[in-house]
C-alpha cells in the first residue's frame, strides 16, 4: 500500500513481509509495478490493484501463474517384456504437472503402456512413461515433455537397433504358442471373476451414493430460514429487498464503513450465527460460472485481503470458469462434479465440527470439511461475475419448503 507519498506496511500480510517492493518509476504516468522476491508456489493466484481517493475508486484483477522448467526427458532401455523391449522416459523438477508423450519419427503420438507421476515436498513434479517396442514396431522414437504455462517443450530421441532383438528358435516359438493358449484360457477365467468383481464395485458405489442421498434428505429436516446481513455486505454487492439474494454490482456504493462490513473482498454473511446444533440451508446458483459458498467464523478480519482456508476460519467451496470446482483447504482440493448443480445444499453440524456440501440437482455429495470451531460461525456468500464479464443470476437463499 502506498499513501501520503509513503509505503504503508501496517496492514501487510505476514507472509509477504520483507518480500515485496512497489516500483514507482512510472507512478507519475499512472503505472506502478509490484515486485515479489523469494517466490513460492503458494504465491500463485489472483491479485488486485486498486486506486482510491476522496472522489474515485478503481480496481483491477490479475492472475499470477507460476511455472518451473525441469530436466530434459531421460530415455533408458530397462528390460525385455511381452516379447519386446521395455523403455522408459522420465523427467523431474517441473511445475505445474507437465505433459509427457512418446512420438514416432513423423511426430505421431504413441500410447504408453502406463505412466506415473509424483510431487515432492517443494511442489515440483516428476513424471515417467513406459513403452514396449517389438522387432516389428517403430524403433525410431522421441520423448517430449511440455510445460503448458511456459509453452516450452524439451525433446530426447532414441533408436533401438536389431541387436536388441534376439532370434527365436522354432521350438521356442511352439512353446510360446502353447503358453499363449494357456494364457488365453486362464484369462477367460480371470475375466469372469473380474467381471463379477466389477459388478460388485459398481453395486457398492451405487449403495454409497444412495446412503449419501439418504443422509442429505435427512439433513434437509434441519432446514433454517434466515436472510443476508446488509451490515456485512461489501459496497459492491447488491441485496434484494427481502434480503434473500445478492449479486455483484458495477459500482461501489457509498455505505457506512461499520466494523461488520467486508471492505476488501466482495462477501456478505448470513444474518444468523450458529454455535450449537445442526443447521441446513440451500442456495440457488442457476447459470452462474463463478461463486464462493460456505461458512466462516464470526470474528474473521473483514478489512483486509482474505485467503480463505480452514486455518483462517473459512470452510468454503468455489466454482470457477463454469466447470472447475474446488474446496479451499490449506492445499486446494479439486472436486469432481458429474452433474452441474443449480442449487447447493449446505449442512452445518456444530457438535461434530462438520460442514457438508450437496448438489441438490441430483442429490449427490460434493465435499465435507472436518473442523473444530473456536466460536460462532455464519453462512458465507461471495457472488462473482461470469466468465463473459456479465453479472448473471444472483446467489439466492431458498428455504427447503420453497423447493417442495
Amino acid at each position: 500500500m502506498y499513501r501520503d507519498q509513503k509505503d504503508q506496511y501496517v496492514q501487510q500480510m505476514p507472509e509477504y513481509r520483507g518480500r515485496t517492493e512497489l516500483l514507482k518509476d512510472g507512478m507519475a504516468d499512472g503505472r506502478v509495478a509490484l515486485k515479489i522476491r523469494n517466490i513460492t508456489f503458494s504465491d500463485a493466484g489472483w491479485y488486485s490493484c486498486f486506486f482510491r481517493s476522496n472522489v474515485s475508486y478503481e480496481e483491477a484483477l490479475i492472475e499470477l501463474k507460476l511455472a518451473a522448467s525441469g530436466s530434459d526427458p531421460l530415455i533408458s532401455v530397462e528390460d525385455y517384456q511381452d516379447e519386446g523391449i521395455r523403455i522408459v522416459c522420465q523427467a523431474a523438477g517441473w511445475y505445474p504437472e507437465p505433459e509427457l508423450q512418446w512420438r514416432d519419427l513423423n511426430g505421431n503420438h504413441l500410447p504408453s503402456l502406463f505412466g506415473k507421476k509424483s510431487q515432492s515436498e517443494n511442489g515440483l513434479f516428476s513424471i515417467q512413461h513406459v513403452l514396449i517396442i517389438t522387432e516389428k514396431s517403430i524403433r525410431n522414437l522421441s520423448c517430449s515433455i511440455r510445460n503448458r504455462v511456459l509453452q516450452q517443450e524439451k525433446v530426447s530421441r532414441v533408436y533401438v537397433s536389431d541387436a536388441f532383438f534376439p532370434k527365436v528358435s522354432p521350438w521356442l516359438v511352439a512353446l510360446l504358442h502353447l503358453a499363449a493358449f494357456m494364457f488365453f484360457s486362464i484369462s477367460l477365467v480371470i475375466y469372469f471373476y473380474w467381471h463379477q468383481h466389477k459388478e460388485n464395485v459398481k453395486l457398492k458405489e451405487n449403495i454409497k451414493k444412495l446412503i449419501e442421498e439418504i443422509k442429505w434428505r435427512k439433513f434437509r429436516g434441519y432446514a433454517v430460514n434466515f436472510t443476508l446481513d446488509p451490515d456485512t455486505a461489501h459496497p459492491e454487492l447488491i441485496l434484494s429487498e427481502d434480503q434473500k439474494s445478492v449479486h455483484h454490482g458495477d459500482l461501489r456504493q457509498n455505505l457506512p464503513n461499520n466494523p461488520e462490513r467486508f471492505d476488501y473482498s466482495a462477501i456478505v454473511l448470513g444474518s444468523e450465527g450458529f454455535t450449537v446444533g445442526r443447521h441446513y440451508w440451500e442456495v440457488e446458483v442457476k447459470d452462474k460460472t463463478n461463486w464462493d459458498l460456505g461458512v466462516c467464523l464470526e470474528n474473521v478480519d473483514r478489512k483486509k485481503k482474505i485467503i480463505s482456508s480452514p486455518s483462517k476460519g473459512y470452510w468454503v467451496i468455489v466454482q470457477r470458469a463454469g466447470d472447475t470446482y474446488k474446496a479451499l483447504t490449506e492445499v486446494r482440493t479439486s472436486i469432481t462434479v458429474k452433474v452441474k448443480p443449480k442449487q447447493i445444499g449446505i449442512f452445518l453440524d456444530c457438535g461434530e465440527g462438520k460442514v457438508s456440501f450437496y448438489n441438490v440437482t441430483d442429490g449427490s455429495h460434493i465435499h465435507t470439511f472436518n473442523a473444530k470451531f473456536t466460536g460462532p460461525v455464519r453462512p458465507f456468500f461471495s457472488p462473482w461475475y461470469n466468465e463473459d464479464g456479465k453479472n448473471a443470476s444472483p446467489l439466492k437463499i431458498r428455504h427447503v419448503r420453497d423447493w417442495e
